[in-house]
């Protein structure tokens, strides 16, 4: 049986990334995004080359601003990069998220969520310009950017302010807990079957394009040959000197604005417990799987000084989901599973577990093929919340103000149809996630059936066998718009500013 190749570790260049791929800006708790269209294509290069965008390098001290910039296809298309240049990058990336209709129905993008309700489309513009800075020093830093320089190059065409980071999400739930925590020194390198445990750590090559990643292949990366003028500017390929990486150090971001109805979450939350707030909070944290502070109901431990150990656990010992349901919403987004959830042992087992064959003993019979290898769908998350707060207490009022307020979710990853599309289509949008029927994700789902398969129930397991089942389940998250875009390495970013010229 062939081995797969190793492939070389290369340094990462910190200097030559964008900060928020390794730091997120959890500090600078103000932030606004802003999306662009290029009004004038000179204008638009003169202000990015002259632009302080943020890199991931360490400082001495950490940073009161940070601005970060992204493109979607069409920007690339407008600061004059052919079709020659722009064709390694991923499909869905030059095809936009909303721009067919198979994709739609893969991400749950149907009903109220479809691309026809959408107040905007990132397709349609050119530029993600994000802002960040410390307790109220947005302002200022806003002006500062946008400049007479950058009014005179590019058109704002929606603006999106958020609320202050506080790492609770519009819900009332602990947010950011999960992610994984990316081995920028290539420490554990992958081969091809060494995790066999679940692990939070992911390689570098899951995050930014180029480098070697959890199939200890390099992810894939836009090269260009020598038909394209000014590419020497960039890094060559790795092991392809003839060619110039595009894509190195750059990652693609994802971005939906999804509107909360947080009020309609907590009122159903009351009625389905009979207004008894105990009740209340424990049915909403069934369909999380946390608690409002972030405990897991996996384990429900906390440390010696009181705080959740909101992150070491898996569920392995609750096939049955009677602790944290199979449904809910953190069992969704990261199953938590190892590369052989069975825990076949040796290579005979190892054959029988990857040639799809299950014995009677395994711990997830009929489920193995809908969670195993987590490790290969990981994703780093950058959301921010944006809207008024509003506490479950106060939304169960008859006078709670129904503002919109919601997550713009952010995530980076390098690979957009096997870590994001996967995640949304398998896990998040699956009416049959785990073995269940009937039911998608409680928090970010769709209630929209999904090839005659109806999503809008939501079950509790329980040791005697008997479920609780909660249905119809109204739809609690809107997808307002959304976008892929390309977060380009510093090197590629000047490349895309001269280019135009």
């Amino acid at each position: 049986m062939s081995k797969t190749p190793n492939i070389p570790s290369d340094p990462v260049e910190f200097d030559d990334m964008q900060g928020l791929i390794r730091f997120g800006h959890g500090a600078l708790v103000e932030a606004e995004f802003i999306l662009c269209t290029v009004k004038d294509p000179v204008a638009a290069g003169d202000w990015l080359r002259a632009a302080p965008v943020t890199s991931a390098k360490t400082l001495d001290s950490p940073p009161d601003t940070a601005l970060q910039v992204a493109f979607t296809a069409a920007g690339l298309s407008v600061f004059g990069l052919s079709d020659n240049a722009t064709s390694g990058f991923a499909q869905p990336f030059l095809s936009g998220m909303a721009g067919e209709d198979s994709r739609s129905r893969r991400l749950g993008d149907t009903g109220q969520n479809a691309p026809e309700n959408w107040l905007w489309d990132g397709a349609k513009a050119h530029l993600l310009v994000m802002l960040y800075a410390r307790k109220g020093g947005l302002a200022d830093w806003k002006q500062e950017v946008l400049n007479s320089d950058f009014t005179a190059a590019f058109t704002q065409a929606h603006s999106f302010p958020t609320r202050p980071n506080e790492g609770v999400e519009p819900f009332g739930f602990r947010d950011g807990i999960s992610e994984p925590k990316v081995d920028w020194k290539n420490t554990h390198p992958p081969s091809k079957h060494g995790r066999e445990d679940y692990s939070n750590l992911i390689s570098p090559g899951e995050v930014i394009l180029g480098h070697r990643n959890e199939y200890n292949a390099r992810s894939g990366s836009p090269l260009l040959d020598a038909s394209v003028p000014g590419r020497d500017a960039l890094a060559q390929a790795p092991g392809v000197p003839e060619l110039r990486d595009l894509g190195r150090n750059g990652s693609y971001l994802v971005f939906r604005q999804l509107a909360q109805d947080v009020p309609g979450f907590w009122r159903y939350m009351d009625a389905a417990s009979e207004g008894d707030p105990t009740r209340r909070d424990a049915l909403a944290a069934k369909m999380v799987g946390r608690e409002r502070d972030g405990t897991p109901l996996i384990s429900g431990r906390r440390d010696i000084e009181g705080s959740p150990r909101s992150n070491d656990f898996t569920y392995e010992d609750d096939v049955n989901g009677v602790s944290c349901p199979l449904g809910a919403h953190i069992r969704r987004a990261n199953p938590r599973t190892g590369d052989h959830p069975h825990q076949l042992e040796g290579r005979i087992g190892w054959l029988l577990s990857t040639l799809g064959f299950r014995r009677r003993r395994d711990k997830l019979p009929g489920r193995h093929d809908l969670v195993a290898s987590t490790r290969f769908h990981r994703l780093v998350r950058r959301g921010r919340v944006y809207g008024p707060k509003l506490t479950p207490e106060d939304s169960v009022k008859n006078d709670a103000k129904t503002e919109e307020r919601g997550l713009l979710f952010i995530c980076l990853c390098a690979d957009l149809v096997r870590q994001f599309e996967f995640v949304q289509n398998a896990w998040i949008a699956s009416p049959k996630f785990n073995g269940l029927t009937g039911e998608a994700d409680p928090l970010l789902g769709g209630r929209t059936p999904v090839s005659g398969v109806a999503s809008d129930g939501f079950s509790i397991q329980k040791a005697d066998g008997i479920e609780e089942r909660h249905t119809p389940l109204p739809q609690f998250v809107t997808l307002k718009g959304g976008g892929y875009f390309f977060l380009p390495g510093l090197r590629a970013l000047q490349f895309i500013a001269r280019h135009g010229r």
